[in-house]
């Protein structure tokens, strides 16, 4: 049918120039965000485009669904903009006409961002924290580069090391500055090297002066040492959080507590958000051609940004145990989709109203 096919050609047009839109500037953000990273000392700088793929493809789920959501706006819009939409009410056609054809093209579209979210968000998540994981569980020693202030794996050190010696677990002219336990404490040292006992690892330091302030008490304590010993810490992560953003849904669905339930909820949303946006990117743009296109389009966007936000709501909703994920999945899309169809049945009323009245007018016109 030709109202169909000009429609999904056009969908298809806009859909894919969004997406590359959308990807360029998403993948420029973090590329600026991986960089900033790697000068922190948090991944390892050879492996900056790795962790760049994999944080890229683990969000293309919401820039695909943006994308489609945006091309469905865009070509009602034009439509009604350009009066072709007037012209196709005209000959019996509605809103509703163009359900079929918009699900037809977003289908594939679909189960990619399903895919994408119960699947390759996980995995990509695996791959990325083992990355950081292998980068950080690298002693502070083997991680501070020469000559540079950088912060330690736990974040709580900042280290000075001008690195001489060959090995890399060795160095000199050392100086820590550090935050525990309420003590902020700065170390000098004239070298260091770091020792293995057992499965502990120590760093010991020859030669130096270590202050140790507390301001609570207002108390300073300078304390200088031949050789001074501390046990480097496990840098291990091991949130709940972060494991279940790791995991498989059906490896969450196994282990049903409610951190898992949120993540789970999160992912299933995202699917169902997207077949929403699908019927709601049909229901919503209307312009008047006088007016023009600004309006539908910044209308669709504040939606999108709502939708989701609401959508990400839900997994802490669920994690805290506040809601169940049933009766969130419920509560939460259910309306969205009622929206949707609603609009969609008030567009086809209008229509068919429409439609009646020109009918009339004519057949009047053609008695007189």
């Amino acid at each position: 049918m030709l109202f169909h096919s000009t429609f999904r050609a056009e969908l298809s047009r806009y859909f894919w120039a969004t997406l590359i839109v959308l990807v360029s500037i998403v993948m420029t953000v973090l590329l600026i965000r991986t960089l900033g990273q790697a000068s922190r000392g948090n991944i390892d700088p050879r492996e900056v485009t790795l962790v760049l793929g994999y944080t890229m493809l683990g969000n293309l789920h919401t820039i695909v669904t943006m994308a489609l959501y945006i091309a469905s706006v865009a070509t009602l819009s034009r439509m009604y903009a350009d009066s072709e939409m007037v012209i196709w009410q005209s000959s019996g056609e509605s809103s509703v006409g163009l359900v079929k054809p918009a699900l037809v093209f977003a289908a594939p579209v679909l189960v990619v961002v399903a895919a994408l979210a119960l699947v390759a968000w996980p995995w990509t998540n695996a791959q990325t924290h083992e990355i950081r994981d292998r980068y950080e569980k690298r002693g502070d020693l083997e991680r501070v580069k020469p000559g540079q202030f950088q912060e330690s794996a736990s974040g709580n050190r900042v280290f000075f090391i001008d690195k001489n010696s060959p090995s890399d677990l060795e160095g000199t002219h050392i100086f820590i500055a550090a935050q525990e336990k309420g003590l902020q404490t700065i170390t000098s040292a004239l070298n260091g090297r770091v020792e293995f006992k057992a499965d502990d690892r120590y760093l010991v330091l020859n030669d130096g002066q270590r202050i140790e302030i507390n301001p609570l008490k207002n108390e300073i304590k300078v304390i200088e040492f031949k050789e001074h010993g501390a046990k480097l810490g496990d840098n291990a992560l091991a949130l709940d959080e972060i494991e279940a953003q790791s995991t498989l849904p059906w490896d969450l669905l196994k282990n049903p507590i409610p951190v898992n339930m949120g993540e789970l909820t999160w992912r299933i949303g995202l699917a169902l958000g997207a077949f929403n946006l699908v019927l709601l990117g049909i229901a919503i743009p209307y312009v008047n051609p006088r007016t023009g296109r600004t309006g539908a389009l910044v209308m669709a966007m504040l939606t999108f940004f709502i939708y989701y936000n609401l959508i990400n709501v839900s997994r802490s909703a669920v994690a805290s145990g506040q809601w169940g994920m049933l009766s969130m999945l419920l509560a939460l899309h259910l309306p969205v989709l009622a929206i949707s169809l609603t609009g969609l049945w008030w567009r086809h009323e209008q229509a068919t109203v429409g439609h009646v009245l020109r009918k009339l007018t004519f057949l009047k016109r053609g008695a007189a």
